[in-house]
């Protein structure tokens, strides 16, 4: 049995929405119910199954969000960002402390998942000779039941790439979230796709699946080697995040409290360029006073300067589509004189004429994958764009019977503001809490099921939007 989430995204930030302990807890309980399905068999007989691993598929601890990148200028001697060599005493510096302080604010997470570790946790109720299941107690701890041994595994993501870098620097930090998660995996470099460990390699194997986080295919996210930085961490911390921090400094005591805490949630938006539609859409709902919305609009001329003139995002110029950048740069620098609205406009016409950050990966990029064309993989998984999908890809004859291949995405496991579908000018925007998981089956496993997917969502109370 082999279970996989994605896009928990774990930060250090009280402000930023987190999925509480308790959806953990409560995810605790289905894994143990699912492991009692996944112990019925083809033939009807009750056999509890001996292992179950679960697959962190990225984006699990969110180093680009956190608030510990420090908001200075380039050349400063404190400047550090996720761009600078891994090689600088400063950058490996800022990633340990951003992760130990996302390990200490998610402590109750962690202490979830190294719970599933425990012997006492994940158990079952034996079998009985006839193959159906003993009447015993329903407490995980009891002494008759049968322990299912948990294997975590965690793979890296565009928000974590940072634990995919080489280096005993490195290697400290993973021993400290292999330690606090309970993960079973080395300290060593954590996997990006699964021949990069044995282990995983296997796992996947006997459940026929490929997975992957799927930033791979977003020309935002990824520049062709995840060991090193992509214009979307410089759109998360120099036009994103700084956007927000200055308008708080700025403007903090003039705007309502719900406009500020609103802004917190900027990067939650999907897809994420069409934040400025989310800003209009806050200051909008939060009735905010026209001569504030103007002083919003300065600012983000003056960070988006500011952010367009970086190094870095001039560099990255040559890994995206032609005129992107270019297109770009139009949108943000001739802000100044338009109203905030056509900006937003700007940006809602950018992510839907170009290719653009979490629109991919889709169904056709599972098709490309060559365990896909060889057959190897019955399910493609993916997550990256916080979007639960599960798109049928094939079915083909085999002397057992037909076979389908599928193409699933993980979805996340956070907050979401997504643009409603009514055309209005401009948008509005719906908030609600996001949790998906997805199982997949092996052998006769699950009476010969291959796999299932849950997903819940979560409405807000108003006063928290």
């Amino acid at each position: 049995m082999l279970v996989l989430v994605s896009d928990i995204h774990f930060t250090d930030d009280e402000s930023n929405k987190t999925i509480p302990a308790q959806a953990l807890r409560i995810f605790r309980e289905r894994l143990r119910d699912m492991a009692y399905d996944a112990s019925w068999r083809a033939d009807g007989t009750y056999r509890p199954i001996e292992q179950l691993d679960l697959v962190l598929l990225g984006d699990i601890l969110d180093v680009i969000r956190s608030a510990g990148w420090p908001i200075t200028e380039e050349g400063d001697p404190d400047f550090v960002r996720p761009w600078t060599s891994p090689e600088d005493p400063r950058f490996q510096t800022k990633v340990r402390e951003i992760i130990e302080a996302i390990l200490e604010r998610n402590e109750p997470a962690c202490e979830v998942l190294r719970s599933l570790n425990s012997p006492q946790v994940m158990t079952l109720p034996p079998p009985t000779r006839d193959g159906r299941v003993a009447r015993v107690s329903r407490e995980p701890d009891a002494p008759e039941r049968v322990p299912v041994r948990v294997r975590i595994h965690y793979v890296a993501g565009n928000h974590d790439w940072f634990l995919h870098l080489p280096g005993s620097a490195f290697d400290a930090i993973r021993q400290r979230i292999v330690e606090r998660m309970g993960l079973a995996q080395p300290p060593s470099p954590f996997p990006y796709q699964p021949e990069d460990s044995p282990l995983l390699a296997e796992v996947c194997e006997q459940h026929r699946a490929w997975i992957r986080h799927g930033d791979c295919f977003d020309v935002f996210n990824y520049h062709g080697d995840r060991r090193r930085s992509s214009i979307g961490d410089a759109i998360v911390i120099d036009l994103l995040n700084r956007f927000c921090a200055e308008v708080e400094s700025k403007l903090g005591p003039d705007l309502p409290e719900d406009c500020l805490l609103g802004l917190q949630q900027i990067d939650h938006v999907r897809p994420l360029l069409l934040a400025p539609l989310w800003v209009e859409s806050l200051l909008r709902r939060t009735r905010v006073e026209d001569r504030l919305v103007d002083e919003v609009k300065r600012t983000w001329d003056a960070v988006a300067e500011r952010f367009l003139s970086l190094q870095f995002v001039r560099e990255c110029s040559r890994w995206l589509p032609p005129l992107t950048l270019d297109k770009l740069s139009l949108a943000l620098k001739f802000s100044k004189g338009l109203s905030l609205r056509l900006l937003a406009q700007l940006f809602s016409w950018f992510t839907e004429a170009l290719p653009c950050a979490n629109e991919r990966p889709h169904a056709q990029d599972a098709m490309s994958e060559r365990a896909f064309k060889t057959r190897r993989a019955r399910a493609v998984v993916y997550g990256h764009t916080h979007h639960h999908e599960i798109t049928p890809l094939d079915v083909y004859h085999t002397a057992k019977g037909f076979v389908e291949q599928i193409y699933a995405n993980t979805g996340t496991w956070r907050v979401l503001n997504q643009k409603v579908e009514a055309r209005r000018d401009p948008p509005d925007f719906m908030t609600y809490w996001v949790m998906t998981y997805l199982a997949l089956y092996k052998d006769d496993e699950r009476g010969g099921r291959p796999f299932e997917a849950w997903s819940g969502l979560l409405a807000l109370p108003a006063s928290d939007r």
